[in-house]
């Protein structure tokens, strides 16, 4: 049989079935591995195939079966293109990586401008026990039920920025089971354009969607950044349109790099995955938890069905002991949790 099914592969009638299914496998293998040469200029489209890079495993499967129905010996040796990319992008994620203990607990949660229950939505992030809270999108409404139900659990908090819940914009805070000091708003372009440039700096940065501040811990200061990039859109004439997005990334690289902390943390909603080009001045100086510790993809939006991780919690000068997506809140974003260590 073995001898059988050898000779009959051998034959060039088989080699040359499924001519299209083989250029498939080989385009889906080149595009996984040439992505970050996609360009942008129409689109973004480099950008949208980036934030769903890894679920282009859902059409090795489908290409695996058209293959064997035709019987396609060259269609299946293409496959191994694509199967041997997307092992090499996204293989480490399949492992649990994660360490048992850890210094310290945080969390980062877009609790959603239009959440119908944000008392719940605090219940829930209280009963997780971390020690640091990162919360994005705090409507002006919202934002006292916020201070009142984590009062009890989380003594230092700051919020910063004020917009109203019919920009469904929201702004940045921190609540924290340890002190805060200096705290600030950081400039990551959101006021943006020839009028912005007449308003003064307060002015500016009163909507803006960043904070840093330094947590007191028993190994030192940690320094950490909140922040919730411009939302993304995908319609028919813009195409995937990521201005204020990649915008907002740029400036944020742009802080990290002149910050010469020992200890840095950025948490919190960066409308983008790890994957996505525009976000590389922010991770190319520091690491993803999820990446480092986690087990899986940890997947935060939308909570329903999560299929992209766009809510981030990144480190430098602290390793990541483990890192996991919290139960559903009234948000439409899962809250994502990590743990360091010293």
């Amino acid at each position: 049989m073995p001898r059988r099914a050898f000779r009959r592969a051998l034959r060039p009638e088989v080699w040359k079935r499924g001519p299209v299914l083989t250029a498939a496998a080989l385009l889906l293998g080149l595009v996984m591995l040439l992505h970050a040469q996609i360009p942008n200029r129409v689109g973004s489209l480099g950008s949208l195939l980036e934030t769903f890079l890894p679920w282009f495993a859902v059409f090795i499967p489908v290409l695996a079966a058209g293959a064997l129905w035709r019987r396609s010996v060259s269609a299946m040796i293409a496959l191994m293109l694509p199967v041997t990319a997307w092992l090499s992008l996204f293989g480490g994620l399949l492992v649990d990586k994660s360490e048992p203990g850890g210094d310290l607990t945080v969390a980062t949660h877009n609790v959603g401008a239009g959440n119908p229950d944000p008392a719940g939505t605090a219940h829930d992030l209280v009963a997780s026990g971390v020690d640091v809270l990162a919360l994005e999108e705090i409507t002006d409404e919202d934002r006292r039920v916020y201070e009142k139900e984590l009062a009890g659990t989380y003594p230092y908090h700051t919020v910063q920025g004020t917009v109203a819940y019919h920009t469904v914009q929201g702004t940045v805070g921190v609540w924290s089971k340890l002190p805060l000091s200096g705290t600030r708003p950081v400039d990551i372009a959101t006021d943006y354009g020839p009028l912005a440039d007449t308003k003064p700096a307060d002015v500016q940065l009163a909507g803006n969607r960043a904070l840093r501040t330094t947590v007191t811990t028993d190994q030192g200061p940690l320094v950490v950044y909140v922040a919730h990039l411009g939302s993304v859109r995908l319609n028919p004439r813009a195409g995937f349109w990521t201005d204020s997005r990649d915008r907002n990334a740029e400036a944020l690289g742009k802080v990290l790099a002149a910050d010469r902390s020992e200890r840095v943390m950025l948490l919190g909603d960066l409308n983008g995955t790890l994957d996505d080009r525009a976000l590389t001045g922010i991770t190319s100086q520091l690491e993803s938890a999820q990446d480092a510790a986690g087990d899986g993809f940890g997947f935060s939006w939308p909570a329903k069905f999560p299929v992209a991780r766009i809510d981030q919690i990144l480190v430098r000068g602290v390793e990541a002991t483990g890192s996991w997506t919290l139960p559903a809140t009234g948000s439409d974003h899962l809250p994502v949790a990590a743990g360091v260590s010293w």
